[in-house]
């Protein structure tokens, strides 16, 4: 897109509750294993959020950390975008209680609620406000206390969600016009997020949802999921996502420096690499950790990315993710 605007990560941060629950502690409660979690999920432990610890206090805690890696003030931000599966109430969004505990008082904060592809959708959107010159700084957020909509009597799904935030702040820059592609060599690629790519089917609602809602329940509900119909549908369609990102600012895979898929089953991430041809060193893994923490994964496995030394400035990074509804997508940043 010809766009007269770009939008570059200034920085990220992630935040993850104190409490630890191991698959051994879960092995005390339900008819599991370690190693039957291991095996199927790669899932060793997850963080659970404290009694009143809610998504916003979560989301707050990763944005400051990103602002501060940003060397920015929060006075700076007009613009929130808020992913999460799991709002604080039914509305006003959440996104809205991190803008007012920053001190912000201008811009526009909301919700983006894709689940687990929520991230990639959130940044989507922030990206194509600030690429359309209408905001200059934003906060990317993922953010679940996804454990509290599920049924811990059905080892099949309780096992494999944790809680957690991540943020990554976008700024503004003029638009060189230089191109992306591996073409265009090395000097003309310039840094930011490069394309965005966001699907959904709602004919394969039924796979993966909450039985549960405002308009139908009166209540919360728990998660439901189909797992070996999702598996499919997974493998096959974020390969898909990502080999449309790659070839939309052509490139290869032998392009990519760091994968960070969304952390939901480690098979399925060996899966869709293997299928891209994208090396295992390549890849950006927190699951084993963290487990499946929705909208939060892929900013939480960027940040780790990031702390440990592994990504680094004018690195090539692609994201992917998919979630209930189906939904699905993909992104292509330059570090």
């Amino acid at each position: 897109m010809n766009a007269p605007f770009r939008a570059v990560v200034r920085g990220c941060g992630s935040y993850l509750p104190q409490r630890v629950v191991t698959n051994a502690e879960l092995a005390r409660k339900i008819d599991t294993s370690d190693e039957w979690i291991v095996e199927r999920t790669g899932i060793r432990r997850r963080h659970v959020a404290a009694e009143g610890e809610l998504t916003s206090h979560l989301a707050l805690e990763s944005a400051k950390r990103a602002l501060a890696a940003a060397g920015l003030a929060a006075e700076k931000v007009d613009l929130i975008v808020l992913a999460t599966t799991t709002p604080d109430s039914t509305f006003p969004a959440t996104a809205t209680r991190v803008q007012a505990a920053l001190g912000i008082g201008h811009g526009a904060a909301f919700d983006v609620q894709a689940v687990c592809s929520g991230f990639v959708y959130a940044l989507g959107v922030a990206n194509n406000f600030l690429m359309l010159g209408q905001h200059e700084t934003a906060l990317v957020i993922g953010a679940e206390t996804f454990t509290r909509i599920l049924d811990w009597n059905d080892r099949g799904t309780c096992v494999l969600f944790g809680d957690g935030a991540g943020a990554v702040v976008l700024t503004r820059e003029k638009n060189d016009g230089l191109g992306s592609g591996a073409a265009a060599g090395k000097s003309n690629r310039p840094r930011g997020v490069l394309s965005t790519h966001i699907h959904s089917d709602g004919r394969l609602y039924d796979l993966l949802y909450v039985d549960g809602g405002p308009s139908s329940t009166m209540s919360t509900g728990h998660v439901r999921m189909h797992g070996p119909e999702v598996y499919k549908h997974a493998v096959t369609k974020l390969a898909e996502t990502v080999r449309e990102a790659l070839a939309a600012n052509n490139l290869t895979a032998a392009d990519v420096d760091w994968f960070v898929p969304h952390q939901a089953n480690k098979r399925i991430i060996d899966s869709t690499a293997k299928k891209l041809g994208l090396a295992p060193e390549k890849i950006i893994l927190t699951i084993a950790d963290h487990a499946n923490t929705s909208a939060a994964s892929i900013p939480l496995a960027l940040d780790a990315g990031v702390a440990d030394g592994r990504i680094k400035q004018g690195d090539l990074i692609v994201l992917e993710a998919m979630g209930g509804g189906l939904s699905w997508g993909s992104a292509v940043v330059r570090w």
